[in-house]
Order: structure tokens, then sequence, then C-alpha cells
């Protein structure tokens, strides 16, 4: 959770000795601090939040260029055009999007991310599931984005277990190291929807790691969102290998398949499982909500809550119970 206030603080530094390349090593926040250092230093009149996808001629590159190395597998951050800012002063995540704001260099290494601790591993491997579910659902997916985001859920299936189990394990890290990138190319050219307005907001509030957080959710709104996108549920699914039982929507399945995901690898499937009290989560309702309702992510979404819904689906996420409305 990269704050606005770091990013000041990188930016008075790039001033004083004037790189010609950034190089960020490190996990989605390392990178998406760095991409957003890197462009108010080209770029000194235009602020770091205030970054946005109607800004045409940023002409980035003039005076550095930019190279991630990921050490988790899960955001993608090493090649895509989006930025999650924390904006700590109003308890809210930025989502900072330009196309010219994409990494010049990615190098994926599955061995750096070997010393990577299981919990970690876990939460990250969410985020990149999350990317890929969404990204094949939303309202912007397209024939170029579904082969990724469709091949990047079935690696996260398979070897997520696998890493989380032994992170020694070479051919899980490179899966999922393939995995994270591959999810990242695909949503970034759809876009990620509810569940990562829903973990935006929460994690802007709570501070709860980004993946955890959209992971969380994913199951309540592919619930939420349920005929929406049913046949696309159904083609996730099949394509992992589960029957969908005739009394079953696919919907349904798949997210019962997402939380036995999440409860194999040690991750919460409920608010109360994260340990959120109940009269913190009520207190902070308004501007969770307000948060979610405000979220850019909302405008691929293929069913947007309204702030009755988006209320109902924080009390359901944090009893654990099955979406119904």
């Amino acid at each position: 959770d990269p704050s606005l206030q770091t990013v000041r603080k990188g930016i008075a530094l790039m001033q004083q000795y004037k790189p010609d390349w950034v190089v960020a090593v490190g996990g989605g926040s390392v990178m998406d601090a760095a991409k957003a250092m890197r462009v108010e230093y080209e770029r000194p009149d235009i602020k770091a939040d205030e970054i946005n996808p109607f800004i045409t001629d940023l002409g980035l590159g003039k005076k550095c260029k930019i190279a991630c190395v990921p050490t988790t597998s899960g955001t993608g951050a090493e090649v895509t055009f989006a930025v999650v800012l924390t904006d700590t002063a109003d308890q809210r995540k930025l989502s900072l999007i330009n196309r010219e704001i994409v990494p010049d260099i990615a190098i994926v290494d599955p061995a750096c991310a070997v010393t990577m601790p299981p919990g970690i591993t876990s939460n990250t491997g969410m985020d990149a599931l999350t990317h890929a579910v969404e990204g094949f659902t939303c309202n912007w997916k397209n024939d170029f984005t579904d082969g990724l985001c469709l091949n990047a859920i079935k690696l996260i299936f398979k070897y997520l277990p696998k890493a989380v189990k032994d992170g020694k394990d070479m051919e899980a890290r490179e899966k999922m190291a393939n995995a994270a990138t591959i999810a990242g190319i695909g949503f970034v050219n759809s876009l990620a929807a509810l569940a990562h307005a829903m973990g935006h907001s929460l994690g802007g509030v709570f501070h709860t790691p980004h993946g955890r957080a959209v992971g969380l959710f994913l199951p309540y709104t592919i619930e939420f969102m349920g005929d929406a996108r049913e046949e696309q549920w159904a083609d996730i699914v099949r394509f992992l290998g589960i029957d969908i039982p005739k009394s079953k929507k696919a919907s349904a399945v798949l997210a019962q398949a997402i939380r036995g995901l999440a409860k194999e690898i040690n991750e919460p499937t409920s608010l109360k499982e994260l340990g959120i009290p109940l009269d913190k989560l009520n207190a902070a309702m308004p501007k969770l909500m307000d948060n979610v309702q405000a979220d850019g992510s909302l405008i691929v979404s293929a069913r947007v809550p309204n702030e009755e819904e988006t209320v109902k689906l924080f009390n359901y996420a944090y009893e654990g119970k099955s979406i119904d409305f």
C-alpha cells in the first residue's frame, strides 16, 4: 500500500540525483510507488494523484525509463499502466490509470520469489486470481484478454497451493510468476470490477493487504453478479474441469471453488475471519460504502450495487454468508 506521502519523498530524492533509470525491485507496492514517482519526476506539473487516462501527452521517457523486477507473484504491476496509491489523510485508495506509465522493461524471474513467505504467497496469488476472473467477466472483456485470463485462472488453481506449501518448488514458482504477469496483461486490457472496488475500500480504511482483500470479496461479487455473467462463470468452471450440477448455477459453483482454494492456502473467506471487529466495521460503513461508489472499477462491473446493496455486500462478507440478492 504505497502512500502519496511515500511517493512525495521518493520524488524529492529523484530531483536531487536526476536518474536515467528507475529500477523497482519488490512487490506491487514498490512497483506502483516507482511508477508514480517517475511520472511526477518527468512531469512536475502533474501530481501523482492527478494521473488519469485522459492525459494523452505525458511524454514519458525523455528524462528516464523504468524497469520493474517483481519479487511477488500477484499484482502484475510490472506490465500494467495502473497505479494504486493510498491517501492516508482521506482513508481511501486511488486507482490511477494512463497507458504511458506501463514500465519499459519487466524482468520476471521466479527465483526472485523463492523466499516469499507463505502468507504473502497466498494473498498475492489471490490478487492474480481476482485480476484474471474480473478481466474475463468485466464489461470491457474481449477476445484477446479472454485467453490470457482463462489460462491464468487455471495456472493459479493448480500451482498456488503448491507454491504456498513449498516455496522452493521452482515449477510452482515459475507457473505462478507466469500466471501473475499473464493476468496482469489480461486485466489491464479489460480492467477489474466490483471485487477490486470493495477491496480498495477495505484496504483504505483497515489497511488490509490488497490481495487478501480483493480475494476475500471475489466469491461474494461473483454470486452478486450471478446471471449477468452466467455464461462466463460456466466457461471458467468447465475450463477448470469442475462439473456443474443441474441444481446449481455456475456462479455458485465457482464461488464455492474459490472459497475452497482460499481455505486450502489459509486465506480468510469472511471479514469476521479476517479479524475486523463488527463495531468497527459498522462505524466505518459510511466511508466503506462511499469509497466503493466512487471507485472507477465499477465502470466496467457487469452489475453495479446501489448504496443499500453495497452495505449488504459488506455485511454478508462479514458473516461469510452467500449472496442471495
